[in-house]
């Protein structure tokens, strides 16, 4: 075999100049990499828990910065949480699941219900016919020409930063996580009741122990931020400069993940807080690889570094990106409407 052959002979991947063999072996998780990453992650975000408590009891704003360093551990531990729902964090199953579930806890989302959204956004990333699973709302230029006045204030003003990078994310965490799709499965659906059970039964017990409006402060100011942080990442992800959006005839698997999907690159720490989850185009290329191996797969193959990533502060030119021009293939803002 070619050592730069295709990925895979499915019809779901086009030809690339990557090896599969150099991708695929680092799928197999590595448990003493999984364990630590569970150290590392869950053990000072909980000290912080602890020393937020305390601080709130000289003063709100002592809890603030500690709230933005628990917020990057519960970020992290979001990405635990996402590989388990990939089945790639341990080797066991259960061990996925398990974990899965506490993590959810933790990031007030619903582990299985989580999983199966999640699963559908990999299978429709970068296909214009198939949005809505997982997704930042985004329209095309037609689309929003077409809309009507209310449509498109409503566009507006979910695409507006304040509105997605502040509101959004305590809404999404807090209320949306708080039912089920309709188009659900039942056992799905039941894992959104019984996460809200879980998190009333936490509620009550923290309120116990240091009192409801102490709980509430704290929760509601660390997921405020590591919500901020897990909507900014996901919207650079599929939202950058040079992204591919297709329609379903011509939409590919392979393109979507290598050119739909942002390498963004970030510094060390931040890399270190998000669990490598910049490697965006590996990720969707191979889900089951954990994150832990990603930027190993990633310098593994001499292709990857023709991956033109984002950086840091490119990153932010998305925040005018508003529609999707499928004349030009292109993402613009609302000026354009006027040119």
């Amino acid at each position: 075999m070619n050592n730069h052959s295709t990925i895979d002979s499915s019809p779901r991947f086009a030809a690339a100049d990557i090896s599969k063999d150099n991708v695929t072996r680092f799928q197999a998780a590595s448990s003493w990499r999984a364990r630590w990453q569970l150290v590392n992650s869950f053990v000072p975000y909980i000290l912080l828990w602890v020393a937020m408590v305390y601080a709130l009891a000289v003063s709100y704003w002592l809890v603030l910065p500690l709230a933005i360093l628990a917020a990057g551990f519960l970020a992290r531990i979001f990405i635990v949480f996402h590989d388990c729902g990939h089945s790639s964090f341990f080797k066991s199953k259960r061990a996925n699941n398990a974990t899965g579930v506490i993590a959810g806890f933790l990031n007030l989302t619903p582990y299985l219900h989580w999983r199966w959204q999640h699963a559908l956004h990999h299978g429709t990333a970068g296909d214009l016919d198939r949005r809505g699973s997982g997704d930042i709302w985004m329209l095309t230029v037609q689309e929003y020409i077409e809309s009507t006045r209310w449509r498109r204030f409503a566009y507006r003003l979910a695409r507006n930063p304040l509105v997605l990078f502040i509101i959004a994310p305590l809404y999404v965490f807090v209320v949306h996580h708080r039912f089920a799709a309709s188009t659900a499965p039942a056992r799905e659906r039941r894992s959104v009741r019984r996460t809200n059970w879980a998190l009333l039964g936490i509620t009550v017990l923290m309120s116990a122990m240091i009192g409801l409006k102490a709980f509430l402060l704290i929760q509601l100011t660390v997921s405020a931020f590591a919500g901020a942080v897990g909507l900014w990442l996901f919207y650079v992800q599929h939202q950058f400069e040079g992204a591919y959006w297709s329609r379903s005839p011509d939409w590919n698997y392979t393109a979507a993940a290598l050119q739909g999907s942002s390498f963004y690159k970030l510094p060390k720490i931040l890399q270190w807080f998000t669990g490598n989850i910049g490697f965006h185009h590996i990720h969707h290329l191979n889900p089951r690889i954990p994150n832990y191996h990603l930027q190993r797969c990633h310098d593994g193959d001499p292709f990857f570094r023709t991956i033109k990533p984002v950086t840091l502060l490119a990153s932010f030119k998305s925040l005018r990106f508003r529609l999707w021009d499928e004349q030009h293939n292109v993402f613009v803002g609302f000026r354009h409407l006027s040119c």
